[in-house]
């Protein structure tokens, strides 16, 4: 994962409505109307956040009988999960020589 797929990513997450549309998804698999009738928005705003949910790969939609379904997509939370924790050690490392340094002035 790159920068560029990893900005968008973040950026979707940090939405806090559709971070609680993950959520409501992360329990089972919901239409946009069924995900309206959970939370305090109207379907029309949902199918929005779906959408940009669905642009950085977070979940999918398929189809069942005479309803879009959604789903998340773990692999992709768990691939934002492990560039992050690369960045935190990498910064970790990082501390770690500047102390190393800053001791042996």
């Amino acid at each position: 994962m790159t920068t560029n797929t990893l900005v968008p990513v973040l950026a979707a997450l940090g939405d806090e409505t559709r971070w609680s549309i993950l959520v409501a998804l992360g329990e089972s698999d919901a239409s946009a109307s069924a995900l309206a009738g959970m939370l305090p928005i109207t379907r029309q705003a949902i199918a929005k956040h779906l959408a940009v949910l669905q642009a950085v790969g977070l979940v999918a939609s398929a189809r069942r009988g005479r309803e879009l379904r959604y789903r998340v997509l773990g692999s992709q939370l768990s691939e934002t999960a492990r560039k992050l924790e690369q960045i935190g050690a990498d910064w970790d490392r990082r501390l770690v020589a500047i102390k190393r340094i800053a001791e042996e002035l």
